[in-house]
């Protein structure tokens, strides 16, 4: 019942949005992105934790690791994943936990030079090496973005050519735009009551000494066996096989591939550290590593890790 309730808000929205065909598109984007920024507010305050990370930086990764383990833990169906409150509403003991690129909640707030809406929230913030991002936001881009997710977002047109190197240097979409996302979140750390920082990297050297000190920071620490089992069902062969068959267990389209033929199409795709060299020449892994060079964060391009305490 609940993912029918999550499914008919989406499509009462799209349906609004889409419906108002004769207003200018302006118009129909600012709508749009105001009506999810308010519906994701709303869950904000209501949460219990919040994940805060760009695109593709290893949330669905670490969401379904977090499902298993909530789902072997009270005896929940394996079937669908952990999104927000919908595990919460059958087994009260599990936290209702908000996943946020924060792309649309300064439409409603006006919060687009600072964090305030999640001072007061506790934060997981999932960071990824900002070169990995841009390349993997590339083929999210390409082979899985919608024309209209494209627009409201201020992708690139749909069908257009982009080279892989042009879209990570673009100042708006590509690492330049990260990297303003992580720097200020650097920036506001310390006016949030409670964070936790996971990197991606940690996270693939070490997943279950990582996922144990998330559940430890949500209130549920799990045993030896239980993160062993969540780390085991979560691994890149078993999700991307579920996927494939399409029994990743995310409402809609979002745990489907968009061409079972084209493994780049996958929502699950490499997961490699360090994979985005592979898609530039010399010359352009060059600019690239220069550039992040010049304006590190989080140890990305730097020196180490910033860890903060979890109060």
């Amino acid at each position: 019942m609940v993912a029918f309730r999550d499914l008919w808000r989406d499509a009462a929205r799209e349906a609004l949005v889409h419906g108002l065909f004769f207003l200018p598109e302006e118009r129909r984007v600012r709508l749009d992105r105001h009506l999810r920024g308010r519906e994701e507010l709303r869950r904000l305050r209501l949460a219990d934790a919040v994940v805060v990370s760009y695109g593709k930086s290893g949330r669905t990764w670490l969401r379904v690791m977090l499902s298993r383990f909530y789902q072997k833990r009270f005896g929940l169906p394996e079937r669908p994943m952990l999104e927000f409150d919908n595990l919460h509403r059958v087994q009260p003991q599990v936290p209702r936990i908000l996943f946020s690129h924060n792309n649309y909640i300064r439409d409603v707030t006006d919060s687009w030079d600072n964090r305030r809406p999640f001072y007061d929230r506790k934060v997981v913030l999932l960071l990824r090496d900002p070169r990995d991002v841009a390349v993997s936001q590339y083929f999210q881009w390409q082979h899985r973005m919608r024309p209209w997710k494209k627009r409201i977002n201020e992708y690139p047109a749909h069908g257009a050519e982009v080279s892989p190197f042009a879209f990570v240097m673009d100042p708006k979409i590509g690492m330049p735009s990260i990297i303003d996302f992580m720097e200020l979140w650097e920036r506001e750390l310390e006016r949030c009551n409670a964070v936790l920082l996971v990197r991606y990297e940690d996270l693939r050297a070490d997943t279950g000494r990582e996922l144990g000190r998330l559940l430890e920071f949500l209130g549920t620490p799990a045993s030896a066996e239980e993160l062993e089992d969540a780390v085991r069902f979560s691994s890149l062969e078993n999700m991307r096989k579920l996927e494939g068959q399409g029994k990743l267990g995310f409402l809609g389209r979002r745990g489907k591939p968009g061409d079972k033929s084209d493994p780049q199409s996958f929502k699950t795709r490499r997961g490699k550290v360090g994979g985005w060299t592979d898609y530039f020449s010399p010359e352009e892994a060059k600019v690239i590593e220069a550039y992040l060079r010049q304006r590190p964060v989080f140890g990305y391009g730097g020196a180490g890790l910033t860890r903060p305490g979890t109060p």
